[in-house]
C-alpha cells in the first residue's frame, strides 16, 4: 500500500482502497485533527473530499500516510552542513587551509579532531563548525530544528481505485516517453496490478516495462505478441543488461565511465580501472533457458528476413555480440528454426538492402524526385529530416511532399516540427542535443542556412507551421462533438506540452514537467542537497554549486568560493557519516542579484569524487513568503514546508547535473534538467544554459494547444470554469493524460 502512496503523491493526491474506510460520516476525530496538523508541517494539506475520507480510515493507515510523506521529504534523514549559522561567513580563505597544511605536515601545535587532523590556532574558528573544517568530515548531526515556516500549502486530492486505474491506463497509453518519474510509478502500478485488456501500450521504452513483467511472471509467449521488429527485442536485451530503457552503445557507456572517474588530481582518477570495470559488467553471458526464449522470438517474428536484417543494421555490432551470446547460429540448425537461419545466413552475408543508404545516396547526387519518393514510404524519418531536406533541395518540393504524408506522422512529430522551425531557421542560432548516453551539447547553426536569405528562411517557418498547424486542426475537427464551449486555465499557457524530454531524476513531490516555471514568493531561494543516507561511512563529496549568469561574465558559488554576490555556501563536505547521510545549503538573494545585474543563476551538483553522481542523491529549493531560519546551533536550514520542488537522482552516467535556473528579473525558477561533464560547476557552459532556455521558451504550451483544438472544433473559449469541457491546472498534472490531446 506504501508504494501506491507514493505513487498518488507524485499526482498530488492520495490513493485511499475502499476497504481501508472503517466508517463515514462521522464527526471529525482527534486523531484526523492530528494527522492534518501534521501534514500542514510537512507543507501539505488536504481537500475537502480527502479529509472526509481520512476521517474514516484506521490510525494504522493515517499513521501509514504520515510515515510516507516523513519519507518523501527526507525528514528523519541529517541535514546538517559543515557550518553553524552559515548565513554569517566564518571568514576562512585559501591562506587558512595552507597553514593547516603544514601543520598536520611537520605535526605542530593546534587542536587535534576526531579525524585526526591538527587545526593551528588562530585560523578556523573549530566553534562554528559542526566538522573538520580541512576535510570536510562531519562529526555533529541534529534533527530539523524549524518546521511550518512554509507560507503555502500544497493542497492534496483523494484517490480511489478509479482514478489509480485510469492514471494507470493514461501510462501505459502515453503518446510522448515517459520521464523517470512516470516510469518508476508504471513498474509499482505494474508489479500490482494486472495489464489491462484494450490497452495499447503508446511508447517503445513503455512497452520493455510491460515486457519485464511478462517474463518475469515466466510468460515469455505473451511477450512474443508484444514484439514488432527486432529492434523491440534488442531494447528490451540491453534493459536487462544495464538498466537503461534507450540503446546507448557499449562504447558510449565505456567512455563515460573513463571520463567520470577522472581527477582534477591526476593521481587520484580511477579511470583505466573504471574502464576495465565497465568493459567486464558489459559482457555477455546467458542460460540456455534464455538462449532459446531469444532465438524463439527473433524465429517468430511476423517481418521478411531482409526486412529483420535491415533493422538489424544500425547496430550490427551489438547484434554480432548478441548472436554469440545467445548460440543463435546453433538454435538456427533446430528443426523449426528455418526463419532463423534464414535471417542469420542473410545477416552475416549482408545480402540486404538499407533504406537510409539508398535515401543517401540519391540525395547526396541531389536527385530530388527519387529521395523524396523514398521519404515518404517511412514518414516518421521523413519527419525528423524535413528541415535539412528543405535546405537541401529548397522549400517547395519537400513541403508538397510532407503534406502527402503528414496525415500518417505522429502527432509528437507534428508538433516538434511546429516547436522547433523557429530556432533551426536562424542564421546565427545554435540547438542543444543530447546523444544518448552523453551530456548536453550545443549544435551550431546548419552551414547551409547562409545559401539562403532573411526572406526565404522566413518563408520556411511559414510553411512549416501553417502545414502542422492545419494537418492538428484537420485532425480535431474530424473528432466529433456535442460541446460548445470550453475552459483553459491561464497556467497551462506556462505549462510546456511533454514532448521530447526524458527526465532521468524521480520527483517525489507532485511532479512538474520540464520548462514549468516556479514563482518565487519571497526575496531568497535557499538550494539544498542531500546525500549518502544508507550508506556506510567513507568519502564521498557531492557538490552543491550555483552559477550566477551576467550579461558578459559570470561568478559562481561553491566550495571553492563560499560568498559571491547574493549568494552563501554551507561549508564544504567531502565524507559522509555512517548510513544519515549530510547535506549542504546555498541561499541566493534575489534583491542583491538584481541590484548587481544579474540576469540567471544556475543551479548545478556535481560529483568530485571520482564516478557519477551517487545514486539517491537527493537536490531541489525551498522558498517562502517569509524568512526561512538557519539553525545558530546545528545550522540546519531545511524546512519541509517551504520545499517547492525536488528530485532524487537513480540511475545515472552523469558527472554534473543543472536542476533548475533561476530567472532575477522575473523571479522565476524553471525547473530543466542539463547534464554536463566535469567535477566542479566551472565546467558549465553559460551558453549551453541559454540555449536550452530558448529550446523550452519554443515549445507548445498545452494552452496553445488547447486554444488550436477550440478553433479547430469551434469552441467557445469562457474565462470562467462553467463550460462544457474544462481544462484546469489538476487535469494536467497527469502528463501522460494530457498526451490524449496528440490525435493520431
Amino acid at each position: 500500500m506504501n508504494q501506491l502512496l507514493l505513487v498518488s503523491l507524485r499526482q498530488k493526491a492520495v490513493f485511499i482502497p475502499q476497504a481501508a474506510v472503517k466508517t463515514a460520516h462521522q464527526p471529525l476525530k482527534g486523531n484526523t485533527s492530528l494527522l492534518v496538523a501534521n501534514l500542514a508541517k510537512l507543507g501539505f494539506g488536504v481537500s475537502e473530499p480527502l479529509l472526509t475520507a481520512l476521517n474514516g480510515t484506521t490510525p494504522a493507515f493515517q499513521a501509514d500516510l504520515l510515515e510516507k510523506l516523513r519519507q518523501v521529504m527526507g525528514v528523519n534523514k541529517n541535514w546538517t552542513p559543515l557550518v553553524k549559522g552559515w548565513d554569517t561567513p566564518t571568514g576562512e580563505n585559501l591562506i587558512d587551509h595552507i597553514i593547516t597544511f603544514f601543520a598536520n605536515v611537520f605535526q605542530e601545535s593546534g587542536t587535534r579532531l576526531a579525524c585526526g587532523h591538527i587545526i593551528p590556532y588562530g585560523t578556523f574558528p573549530l566553534e562554528r563548525y559542526t566538522g573538520c573544517p580541512f576535510c570536510g568530515t562531519p562529526f555533529e548531526f541534529s534533527k530539523i530544528d524549524y518546521h511550518s515556516q512554509g507560507s503555502k500549502l500544497k493542497v492534496l486530492e483523494l484517490w480511489r481505485e478509479n482514478e489509480i486505474e485510469t492514471f494507470f491506463k493514461d501510462l501505459l497509453s502515453s503518446k510522448t516517453a515517459l520521464d523517470a518519474t512516470q516510469m518508476d510509478s508504471l513498474k509499482i502500478l505494474l508489479s500490482r496490478f494486472p495489464i489491462p485488456a484494450q490497452v495499447s501500450v503508446g511508447m517503445k521504452e513503455t512497452l520493455i516495462a510491460v515486457l519485464d513483467i511478462l517474463i518475469a511472471q515466466n510468460s515469455p509467449e505473451k511477450a512474443q505478441s508484444l514484439f514488432t521488429s527486432p529492434t523491440d527485442i534488442l531494447r528490451y536485451l540491453w534493459f536487462k543488461h544495464t538498466g537503461f530503457l534507450q540503446i546507448i552503445e557499449p562504447k558510449t557507456i565505456i567512455k563515460r565511465a573513463k571520463s567520470n572517474n577522472r581527477h582534477i588530481w591526476l593521481m587520484e582518477g580511477k579511470s583505466t580501472q573504471a574502464k576495465s570495470k565497465a568493459i567486464a559488467d558489459l559482457k555477455l553471458k546467458y542460460s540456455r533457458k534464455e538462449c532459446l526464449m531469444v532465438a524463439t522470438w527473433l524465429n517468430n517474428l511476423p517481418l521478411e528476413a531482409e526486412t529483420i536484417c535491415e533493422m538489424m543494421h544500425p547496430k550490427r555490432g551489438m547484434w554480432v555480440r548478441f548472436i554469440r551470446a545467445f548460440r543463435l547460429a546453433e538454435y538456427s540448425k533446430r528443426a523449426g528454426f528455418e526463419k532463423l537461419k534464414e535471417v542469420l545466413d542473410i545477416f552475416y552475408n549482408q545480402v540486404y538492402e538499407v533504406w537510409q543508404g539508398r535515401v543517401n545516396y540519391y540525395r547526396l547526387r541531389a536527385d530530388e524526385e527519387n529521395t523524396l519518393s523514398l521519404l515518404k514510404q517511412r514518414p516518421g524519418l521523413f519527419a525528423r529530416s524535413l528541415f535539412a531536406n528543405m535546405l537541401w533541395f529548397g522549400k517547395q518540393s519537400p513541403i508538397e511532399a510532407f503534406s502527402q504524408v503528414i496525415d500518417q506522422v505522429p502527432a509528437r512529430l507534428v508538433f516538434t516540427l511546429y516547436m522547433y522551425a523557429e530556432i533551426y531557421f536562424e542564421k546565427e542560432g545554435a540547438r542543444i542535443v543530447k546523444p544518448l548516453g552523453g551530456v548536453s551539447k550545443q549544435v551550431p547553426a546548419n552551414r547551409m542556412l547562409s545559401l539562403y536569405d532573411e526572406k526565404g528562411l522566413e518563408e520556411m517557418k511559414t510553411a512549416i507551421a501553417d502545414l502542422c498547424k492545419l494537418a492538428m486542426q484537420k485532425r480535431f475537427a474530424a473528432i466529433e462533438t456535442k460541446n460548445r464551449t470550453i475552459y483553459i486555465d491561464p497556467i497551462l499557457y506556462k505549462m510546456p506540452l511533454s514532448i521530447g524530454d526524458r527526465s532521468e531524476t524521480v520527483q517525489g513531490l507532485p511532479s512538474a514537467l520540464m520548462g514549468t516555471r516556479f514563482e518565487v514568493e519571497g526575496d531568497t531561494v535557499r538550494l539544498f542537497m542531500q546525500w549518502g543516507s544508507g550508506l556506510p561511512a567513507q568519502h564521498l563529496d557531492m557538490d552543491l554549486s550555483c552559477q550566477i549568469a551576467y550579461d558578459t561574465r559570470a561568478e559562481i558559488c561553491s566550495f571553492s568560493n563560499l560568498v559571491a554576490t547574493g549568494c552563501k555556501h554551507s561549508g564544504d563536505i567531502r565524507s559522509i557519516p555512517d548510513k544519515v547521510g549530510t547535506a549542504e545549503y546555498i541561499e541566493i538573494n534575489i534583491n542583491e542579484l538584481r541590484k548587481a545585474g544579474a540576469k540567471y543563476v544556475s543551479f548545478t551538483c556535481n560529483a568530485y569524487s571520482y564516478g557519477a553522481i551517487t545514486p539517491n542523491l537527493v537536490v531541489g529549493w525551498m522558498n517562502s513568503k517569509f524568512p526561512m531560519k538557519i539553525s545558530e546551533r546545528t545550522g540546519v536550514a531545511y524546512d519541509p514546508s517551504c520545499v517547492q520542488h525536488q528530485v532524487r537522482v537513480t540511475h545515472s552516467l552523469t558527472k554534473g547535473l543543472v536542476f533548475g535556473v533561476l530567472d532575477v528579473a522575473k523571479k522565476e525558477i524553471i525547473w530543466l534538467e542539463i547534464p554536463f561533464s566535469g567535477q566542479v560547476v566551472q565546467n558549465l557552459d553559460a551558453k549551453n544554459v541559454e540555449t536550452m532556455l530558448a529550446k523550452l521558451e519554443a515549445k507548445l504550451s498545452i494552452g496553445e494547444l488547447l486554444a488550436i483544438k477550440a478553433e479547430a472544433q469551434q469552441l467557445q473559449i469562457m474565462e470562467t470554469s462553467q463550460a462544457d469541457e474544462v481544462y484546469s491546472k489538476e487535469w494536467a498534472i497527469n502528463s501522460a493524460a494530457v498526451t490524449r490531446l496528440l490525435v493520431d
